[in-house]
């Protein structure tokens, strides 16, 4: 049975762990959305972290009171402070989507106006009748920093879930808090995931610049797939590449040998979104 695993919120400090920290308890564990309520944020050994919307220029951890449910950490923001709307005016919806201390207090999450005001389980269960079939999937087997962009992108293409290969902690900071709408799955290996998506009829497809692989720009991607990546520097493993169903590349025309992964993921799962979504349904 997959096991349910609620991420918290930690200090900066927490965000490499030891690798005694990282064992993992099953083949396509599942790490989120859900996300402990009030939860102590050094006492916690989750990597985080989720950083105040009042103080996301100097990068601290903080809670910024009346901006979200009661107890819970106020996500990270690039825009500033002013990002979000305030209290809801007038007579509030009857809707139980809607969560009474947004309402309140006012909306500064990182969310599209469509969900404003809305519980987050209310986020996430409209967000998984929009989901595509694709998933992401990244090895961590050094604490890849960039797996947070990874995981945020995988959101904003709304990818039916991110799998996260190797090591089960991660660094969070790149997520934006994203990873509390996103479904997060854990395989201690490369040969658990691609057994787990060939059982769910998904094709795996790696992605590296190798002798071989297919340029993306001319490749039809698979409707039903699972994007594979590697790390920052070595690239997929011999692994990924032996039990992917497809290689493919992204052309290149300068110097250097290759792009960071988290720019590379999503540049892939755009071309999956340009072959396959349905473009009207976008925000």
């Amino acid at each position: 049975m997959t096991e349910h695993i609620e991420p918290t919120t930690t200090d900066r400090a927490a965000q490499v762990v030891s690798d005694g920290a990282d064992a993992a308890s099953g083949t396509g564990e599942d790490l989120g959305p859900v996300v402990r309520e009030g939860a102590d944020p050094v006492a916690s050994g989750d990597t985080g972290p989720d950083v105040g919307a009042g103080v996301a220029a100097s990068g601290d951890v903080g809670r910024t009171a009346g901006a979200g449910t009661a107890g819970e950490d106020v996500g990270p923001t690039e825009w500033g402070t002013t990002v979000g709307v305030g209290p809801w005016e007038g007579a509030w919806p009857s809707d139980d989507r809607y969560d009474p201390e947004l309402l309140e207090h006012g909306d500064r999450r990182n969310v599209v106006d469509h969900y404003r005001y809305w519980r987050r389980e209310a986020v996430v269960a409209d967000l998984d009748a929009r989901r595509h079939d694709f998933h992401v999937a990244i090895e961590n087997f050094q604490h890849d920093h960039n797996i947070g962009t990874v995981v945020r992108t995988a959101n904003a293409f709304a990818a039916k879930a991110v799998h996260i290969v190797g090591r089960r902690r991660w660094n969070r900071r790149g997520a934006m808090v994203t990873d509390r709408y996103q479904h997060v799955h854990h395989h201690p290996d490369v040969e658990s995931l691609v057994d787990w998506a060939h059982a769910q009829d998904l094709a795996v497809v790696a992605v590296d610049n190798t002798p071989g692989a297919e340029p993306v720009e001319r490749a039809a991607l698979p409707p039903r797939c699972v994007l594979l990546f590697g790390q920052e520097g070595p690239g997929i493993s011999d692994d990924s590449r032996g039990g992917a169903d497809q290689v493919v590349s992204i052309s290149q025309f300068g110097s250097t040998r290759s792009i960071n992964a988290g720019v590379a993921a999503g540049i892939v799962m755009h071309t999956w979104i340009q072959q396959h979504a349905d473009l009207t349904q976008a925000w």
